[in-house]
């Protein structure tokens, strides 16, 4: 064997026999558990960046290590294809975007190959291709038949940058959450799916997520948004405004309704109030965003109308407010000043009446010069539910409500229907034909896919499909009359809401999903970055209900198991292209190798936390394969082995210290999923290994168990390096289907090192025989030298052991 670490003609060597026999590719066997570990797929940019190495590398080596337990192992790959950046790429370097994310896919693919990641290349997919989309389209022609899918006239998230719709999870700070531009509202028509339908199943089955980060969860539950409160009908004319309120206690508080400019009864009053309507226009055209509502000047103006307050009869003057949106509930607020902090700040700028009806207690109302008092308490100024509690109130106004039939007990989501809309080209088209008869009719089933065209010019960043009159113009299913195809395309969050499992049918081409998708679903290990808590991952988790009532899936959740990955930063910063900090994989690939790149990304930090990037951190992994290279290359491999040997002590302590290491990186590799513990560990075995000396059999015997337990536990991450060491090492293939088990008898201690203390404090440590009780402990701790010394003139009062660990005597 070469005493000089080449990787580069290594990995390429081992690389082209994995590709040549298909070594990483599975199928479906009963005989064997099935493990199915995937990361979330990348956008096919071009180039990949340090963010997608440790994100793959992460899963590349849980895949490994569940592939050495004997598991049956499905890794896949693919590209989530659509999106506005090819679109932009196109425009500015006059390339159909089609052909650009093609170039890009094949480029990245074969960074990937040079990364050494076990996948089954067989199951590759792009959702750019229609024998993707085809069964996207399928799908979503059901939901409208089953009514939920349908098409409705909304405020939107409009970015006129990007001439698109943008859902209420992709407005970030009020701005674009991919150009960061400001983000305006604006009336449309969308096309929706109901997740609102699934709004608690999806909240409830979050509990059983229970390998998931609390802090998803977490945000998940949030995002939904679940409450309990009322629904309350202010009289108006021949229609009640109805309102939702999680406070119906605060209600006798309640001086004005405010709402949204598009609510039904605005629009009315608009019509014939120039100045009102102008406002409105005004109003209209700010954010959509519920996250800027909290910080944004608040503005309003009376409407003239006046409502009737429910239980007093009394009149409240109805305000159109920008805080309001339409989307969110009925579009109207009852508001209470004296208890909300925003009803609060717009009741002081336009001078409307605050009335307080919460306190601590009735006879100290709190100051509100300076704000709402917001916490619950006894109930004062509300007539005959005076000194009510915030849980009484509830019961006694709403059961008074619902007597005089205005007013119910309801639960209410934050979640709002996914508006899967949107006006750019570069994505799978919607399966609808719109006749002037028919409406809105679902594309049959021998007419899917519809084909996105791919040969297209861009006159500006409009839709050119909008233009083609070959694309758009057709006839309706229904009555054959002249019709027009839809030409918006679906939110890309479609296409990777159920990706997972066309993977497991990916070479089906009569259905969407087969039997073989039950087989391996659900996903049982998936990794990826917080950032997607709420888009992505509660899309996918919808989609996956939907097709499990379509019975496309038998199981509930798509992932059972989640790991978000922490950035990677540099200089204290994420790495990018604008700040000048990005660092280019290849470029340490070719003077590195892969296995360096692997070893740094999993060694630097815990998986869950942001990676620090470091140029000595690669050095110093570098450093370590040599050492390692040269440490199997110096010693001759003893497989035989003496019956019952009589190892000796020394022996004895590197045979532990390797099957210690055993079992920590076992549990840090299963269990905890702290790789950079495991590499640690690892790296202080190497250093055990290369101390002992290796004079006869025996020593040379403890050393190859021990080398031959790092190869295997290192294979995960740095596959290349133990599969070649481990050929030239033992003269074998390599088993990966081996991990290296605990040998328990190997663990034993003849003694212990005990520490003892005297009140509490360390004053000594004693060598102590496996064998002894705890009056021979107790015996050897009262011998030792420093420990009498700090008991001279003091009397024991109690001595307590515990075994294998501590002695700690108390004296007075």
């Amino acid at each position: 064997m070469s005493q000089e670490y080449q990787p580069q003609a290594l990995e390429q060597t081992l690389q082209n026999e994995w590709a040549e026999s298909n070594r990483f590719a599975v199928y479906p066997d009963d005989t064997r558990e099935k493990f199915y570990c995937l990361a979330m797929f990348p956008y096919p940019s071009g180039k990949l960046h340090m963010g997608h190495v440790r994100n793959y590398t992460i899963a590349d080596v849980i895949a490994r290590y569940q592939r050495m337990l004997g598991k049956n192992v499905l890794q896949p790959m693919g590209w989530d294809a659509f999106g506005l950046p090819a679109e932009n790429a196109a425009i500015q370097n006059r390339v159909p975007p089609a052909e650009w994310t093609l170039n890009n896919i094949a480029d990245m693919r074969q960074q990937l190959a040079r990364l050494g990641f076990a996948y089954d290349w067989d199951r590759e997919l792009a959702t750019c291709t229609p024998e993707y989309y085809r069964w996207e389209q399928w799908f979503f022609t059901r939901l409208m038949k089953k009514g939920l899918a349908y098409k409705k006239e909304a405020d939107v998230n409009w970015c006129e940058t990007d001439q698109t719709v943008l859902a209420n999870e992709q407005v970030v700070d009020g701005k674009c959450w991919r150009c960061d531009n400001p983000v305006e509202r604006k009336a449309i028509n969308q096309w929706f799916i109901k997740i609102t339908d699934y709004a608690q199943e999806l909240l409830d089955d979050l509990d059983t997520l229970t390998d998931w980060p609390e802090q998803v969860r977490t945000m998940q539950r949030n995002w939904i948004g679940r409450s309990e409160g009322a629904t309350v009908r202010f009289p108006f004319g021949d229609t009640p405004i109805e309102v939702y309120t999680t406070r119906p206690d605060t209600l006798m508080g309640a001086t004005y309704l405010a709402l949204a400019p598009q609510h039904p009864l605005v629009v009315t009053a608009a019509a014939e109030n120039p100045e009102l309507d102008a406002f409105c226009q005004t109003i209209s055209a700010s954010t959509v965003a519920e996250a800027d509502m909290a910080t944004m000047e608040k503005l309003g103006m009376d409407t003239g109308l006046r409502a009737r307050h429910p239980l007093t009869d009394e009149p409240l003057p109805i305000w159109v407010a920008n805080f309001v949106l339409m989307g969110y509930g009925s579009g109207a607020v009852m508001s209470v000043p004296a208890h909300d902090q925003r009803d609060w700040e717009f009741a002081s700028k336009y001078a409307l009446p605050i009335v307080q009806v919460v306190s601590d207690t009735p006879e100290t109302p709190a100051d509100l010069s300076t704000g709402a008092y917001l916490q619950r308490g006894p109930l004062m100024q509300s007539a005959h539910f005076d000194g009510l509690d915030f849980d009484a109130a509830f019961d006694a106004i709403v059961d008074e409500l619902e007597s005089k039939g205005l007013g119910c007990r309801s639960v209410n989501f934050r979640l709002r229907d996914w508006g899967v809309s949107r006006q750019r080209y570069w994505g799978a088209p919607i399966p609808v034909i719109n006749c002037a008869s028919c409406g809105a009719v679902p594309v049959p089933d021998e007419q899917l896919p519809v084909i996105l065209p791919t040969d297209v010019a861009f006159q500006g960043v409009g839709s050119p499909i909008k233009d083609m009159p070959t694309f758009y113009e057709t006839t309706c299913p229904s009555c054959n009359a002249p019709a027009i195809r839809e030409t918006d395309t679906f939110d890309t969050f479609m296409e990777s809401s159920w990706y997972y499992a066309r993977y497991a049918s990916a070479n089906n081409g009569e259905a969407m999903l087969d039997q073989e998708a039950n087989h391996w679903l659900e996903v049982d290990q998936y990794v990826g970055g917080i950032e997607h808590a709420i888009l992505h991952l509660l899309y996918a988790r919808f989609f996956h209900k939907l097709m499990r009532d379509a019975g496309l899936v038998s199981s509930d959740e798509p992932f059972k198991r989640l790991l978000t990955q922490g950035m990677v930063l540099k200089d204290g910063a994420k790495m990018s292209k604008s700040r000048g900090n990005t660092v280019d994989p290849q470029a340490l690939i070719d003077r590195y190798g892969a296995d360096t790149v692997r070893l740094f990304s999993m060694f630097a930090a815990p998986p869950e936390q942001s990676l620090e990037w470091s140029d000595s951190g690669v050095e110093g992994a570098h450093r370590f394969i040599k050492r390692l290279w040269r440490l199997v290359h110096e010693f001759e491999d003893a497989t035989e082995i003496p019956p019952a040997p009589q190892w000796s002590d020394a022996q004895k302590l590197l045979r532990r210290k390797t099957h210690e290491t055993i079992s920590k990186v076992t549990d840090d590799y299963g269990r905890r999923q702290t790789f950079n513990t495991a590499v640690a560990a690892i790296m202080e075995l190497c250093n055990e290994l290369s101390r002992h000396p290796s004079q006869d059999l025996l020593d040379r015997a403890a050393v190859s168990e021990g080398l031959h337990a790092v190869l295997r536990m290192l294979w995960p991450i740095t596959p290349h390096l133990s599969e070649y060491l481990w050929r030239t090492f033992t003269g074998d293939d390599f088993a990966e289907s081996a991990w290296p088990s605990v040998d328990e008898t190997a663990l034993n201690r003849d003694a212990f090192e005990i520490v003892v203390q005297v009140n509490g404090k360390v004053r000594g440590k004693i060598e102590v025989p496996a064998a002894a009780d705890n009056a021979e402990i107790e015996a050897l701790a009262k011998a030792n030298a420093n420990v009498q010394r700090f008991l001279q003139g003091t009397t024991i009062k109690k001595v307590i052991v515990i075994p294998q660990k501590l002695v700690n005597i108390v004296a007075q």
